[in-house]
């Protein structure tokens, strides 16, 4: 594997280009990309392969056929959505149209929110949040900076990325509440689909009636197929209409077209993947939590944020896990409001998980791998049964 590629850009490189680096190594395991394991499931695959050969060979209906499918199936206005070519595209677009000399985020948090305001000139007022709260976002904090900063748009992620952070729904509320006169509030809701915390904790149906709120969705981390780059938007009619009409007629593919139209068939075993993906990440959670020294964050994403011992550093043991063990993980040194030594760990099914603990056992234990001693949780652990 040839690991230069770790280091030749900001972003993680893709897993098409780490296979095509490998020399016909085995496929690494990906505990970098969230990507939900359990969906689709074969029976879905299978089908999509039978219809490979027409799926590429067409064009697929325009965008709007699609919103409207979409809409029918989570029960929105096909007037307050617009999607797009994977999430990237429409906070490129919101950016363009609706964003004016200055915004608000929290970090540590999904780099597009800061990288692509500052690629078109606008001022990023970056709110930090806490290593020592658990990355944990205070409301009533984040409006006064917002007001002292004279912020025109504010922008939450929720669940937080890297960190998994979850801002009960009510809190939400209040902050949406509090920023009723900015240009526009973003909620950023691409792993809102992972939550158990609380039932339907999502915010996207008032988005639809208020006059500056966007709620962004994300249909490819969550199905699992992040190679179709589909997502969308919810907000107000005016707010929607705009993006959607800057959008091309046909921004979307076929293959986005085929699982649209198949959601509401198989909406029962998405909701089976996210109730095993949601055991997969409390038992994680508690597994890292017994390595010594090892500081484990509280999620509600697909992915548990962790901060080695005092003395390690993520970069080598990256390497390490990639190198001797096959295991591809998410070293955090270049996002910020975080160091190298945190780690993004993807939450997978318990074979993979125990690849990466051996690997990681042997890297930060002097090469012992006799199993790690259950010691008591530390400090900054959380209930594991709401990680």
């Amino acid at each position: 594997m040839e690991l230069s590629l770790l280091r030749a850009q900001a972003h993680s490189p893709s897993y098409f280009s780490l296979m095509r680096s490998s020399s016909g190594e085995r496929a690494p395991v990906d505990f970098c990309i969230p990507c939900n394991p359990y969906f689709p499931t074969p029976d879905i695959f299978e089908h999509l392969g039978r219809n490979l050969e027409t799926i590429l060979k067409f064009y697929p209906s325009d965008a709007g056929t699609i919103t409207e499918e979409l809409c029918s199936t989570l029960g929105l206005h096909p007037k307050t959505v617009a999607m797009g070519n994977g999430s990237t595209e429409l906070i490129t677009w919101i950016d363009h149209l609706l964003v004016r000399e200055s915004l608000a985020v929290p970090i540590p948090t999904f780099g597009r929110w800061t990288d692509q305001p500052l690629e078109t000139g606008k001022r990023v007022d970056m709110y930090p949040l806490l290593e020592s709260r658990n990355f944990a976002l205070d409301v009533q904090d984040y409006v006064s900076f917002i007001r002292m900063r004279g912020s025109k748009v504010a922008v939450i992620c929720n669940p937080n990325n890297p960190d998994g952070g979850y801002l009960p729904k009510h809190e939400v509320l209040r902050l949406l509440d509090e920023l009723i006169d900015l240009d526009l509030v973003i909620v950023d809701e691409s792993f809102g689909d992972f939550v158990d915390a609380e039932p339907y904790p999502g915010v996207a149906h008032e988005a639809a009636v208020r006059p500056n709120v966007i709620v962004l969705r994300s249909l490819g981390k969550n199905f699992g197929l992040h190679g179709i780059r589909f997502g969308y938007m919810v907000a107000n009619p005016a707010l929607a209409g705009r993006v959607r009409d800057a959008l091309p007629k046909w921004n979307l593919n076929s293959f986005a077209e085929v699982v649209v139209f198949m959601m509401r068939q198989f909406m029962g075993e998405y909701q089976e993947s996210l109730t095993r993906l949601g055991q997969d990440r409390r038992a994680m959670f508690q597994q890292l939590g017994t390595m010594p020294g090892l500081s484990v964050f509280a999620s509600q994403g697909n992915f548990l944020l962790v901060k080695l011992p005092p003395g390690h550093d993520g970069v080598p043991l990256r390497d390490h896990l990639l190198s001797e063990h096959g295991v591809y993980v998410r070293e955090c040194g270049n996002k910020l409001g975080t160091t190298s030594q945190f780690l993004r760990l993807v939450v997978r099914p318990q074979e993979d998980v125990r690849r990466l603990l051996i690997g990681m056992t042997q890297f930060l234990y002097s090469g012992s791998l006799h199993e790690i001693p259950v010691i008591g949780l530390h400090h900054r652990h959380v209930n594991p049964l709401s990680a």
